[in-house]
């Protein structure tokens, strides 16, 4: 395949998002359209947009790797994930609108004080600038080893080019534009996942129902563990566990709801996740069901597999064998789920440094829109900065460790919510930073010593744990107080 062919697929792709984003920014391109769209972005069309935010490129290529070692499982957690996404809509979308939040963190100032809205505010941003720089890292490696080596471009210029990029068609609207340069993605992501599946179906020489049938025949098809309670693929606990990380990830996640508050009122919202939440569900069968095609056509022909589960997409996709254009298929679904990912958490990430941090809702508005564009350059260098780091370090289970820490700061945002929406208790606000900082650290400790003298792994259910730490860390340096939250006043 020539290489030339696919730098003009790439430039002719991020013509279309800087289209995109010279149409959405013409009119109005002030602080109120970048947080939040000035509140008139059409459900239908984030519905689909959060999709491609969710599936980030490591998504594209981990998810149908992961069979190879957990068969088809992860169905579990993803049928968890639907239920929470009905609890948003339910439970937390309502209180974001009644208090017209444009950060979501700002609740905790009126609900608990200022140090506990600066804390879980500073959680968000750790987490989101750590685990986002990661996925982006691990894309834009990919990207490096199978396409722009062929040119001898540089790792850093690859990096600068990609966020350079992404920030081009952000700086002026955020939120307003990407909402529709999203749905651009989600749909190619989608579109180029049911073509590279078409591909592997062709190579197996099966017809559509063939292929159903050798997928449902396979014993790599084992959605459900309910015998084994020591193994962290058991079912209840990747159930309850997708359940609680959609509220997290999603729910108390700047970067999700910012976009669910761009919608013209709750019900449009409402609308949006309900969507959403069940789309989301298909596309993840599908990421699976290609994993187990690749593996069945690996047995068939012979195919040695890469020893990393996150290699075995991109080989087969470069090295030839479903044939020279899946290259560009592949290429343009690493794009798009990349930067659907990357350019809403630049977005939210400089949102939520402004509001929560430096508090630019207070200034007049052009001295607020010139400290936004400050912000929004200043993470975009950091997001380089972490990259680089990332590839001097140049080892994955580093990433993988850091993924592990940023899930761990999750947690005490979920305590957070939890005991401000159910509880009638008053934390003492200079004591909430310090329960914060300990949950993880205590999680990380239980963890350790629970795998060293008991054998037991903790899995995605540590986040339920560390929740609860921090709840009981609240509960133990509160006064009893008449108004119960904010939500229930």
């Amino acid at each position: 395949m020539n290489s030339y062919i696919i730098l003009f697929i790439i430039a002719a792709y991020f013509g279309i998002l800087l289209l995109i984003a010279w149409i959405t920014g013409r009119k109005n391109s002030g602080n109120e359209a970048f947080f939040l769209g000035n509140r008139k972005s059409p459900w239908y069309i984030v519905s689909i947009g959060m999709i491609g935010t969710s599936l980030s490129g490591v998504t594209f290529v981990s998810v149908p790797g992961m069979v190879r070692g957990i068969d088809m499982t992860y169905m579990q957690t993803v049928l968890g994930f639907f239920v929470g996404y009905i609890l948003i809509a339910k439970v937390l979308l309502p209180l974001y609108y009644k208090l017209q939040l444009t950060s979501i963190y700002s609740y905790l100032d009126s609900r608990i004080g200022q140090r506990s809205y600066k804390t879980g505010a500073s959680f968000f941003l750790l987490s989101k600038i750590v685990g986002a720089a990661a996925r982006l890292y691990l894309v834009v490696l990919i990207l490096q080893t199978y396409v722009f080596s062929t040119w001898n471009i540089p790792f850093a210029v690859t990096v600068i080019l990609s966020i350079f990029m992404v920030w081009l068609y952000t700086y002026r609207s955020g939120i307003k534009t990407i909402i529709w340069t999203d749905t651009i993605q989600a749909l190619c992501l989608v579109a180029m996942l049911i073509v590279i599946i078409w591909q592997v179906k062709d190579k197996m020489d099966l017809s559509t129902g063939g292929m159903i049938q050798t997928l449902v025949e396979s014993p790599r098809f084992r959605i459900f563990e309910f015998g084994d309670w020591h193994s962290t693929q058991n079912f209840f606990k990747q159930f309850f566990s997708g359940i609680f990380i959609t509220i997290v990830m999603t729910g108390l996640d700047q970067d999700m709801m910012q976009k669910n508050l761009s919608c013209k009122n709750l019900k449009d919202a409402q609308k949006n996740m309900y969507t959403y939440g069940f789309a989301f569900t298909p596309v993840n069968f599908l990421f699976l069901a290609l994993g187990v095609l690749l593996l069945i056509l690996a047995n068939q022909q012979q195919i040695q597999l890469p020893q990393l589960n996150d290699d075995i997409l991109p080989m087969f996709c470069t090295s030839g064998i479903l044939g020279s254009s899946i290259l560009i298929f592949f290429t343009i679904g690493i794009i798009a789920a990349a930067f659907s990912s990357a350019d809403s958490a630049l977005t939210a990430l400089t949102t939520s440094f402004c509001v929560d941090i430096l508090g630019v809702e207070q200034e007049e508005a052009q001295k607020a829109k010139r400290t936004r564009l400050k912000v929004h350059l200043m993470i975009s260098v950091l997001f380089a900065i972490i990259i680089l780091i990332f590839k001097a370090v140049n080892n994955r289970s580093v990433i993988d460790a850091i993924y592990m820490i940023a899930s761990y700061t999750y947690g005490p945002l979920l305590g957070l919510f939890v005991f401000g929406l159910f509880t009638r208790k008053q934390p003492r606000d200079k004591y909430v930073p310090y329960i914060c900082i300990a949950s993880p650290l205590i999680c990380f400790t239980l963890d350790y010593l629970v795998k060293q003298y008991a054998g037991y792994t903790f899995g995605y259910e540590m986040l339920m744990v560390n929740g609860g730490i921090t709840f009981a860390g609240l509960w133990a340096v509160s006064a009893h107080n008449k108004q119960t939250s904010i939500h229930s006043s």
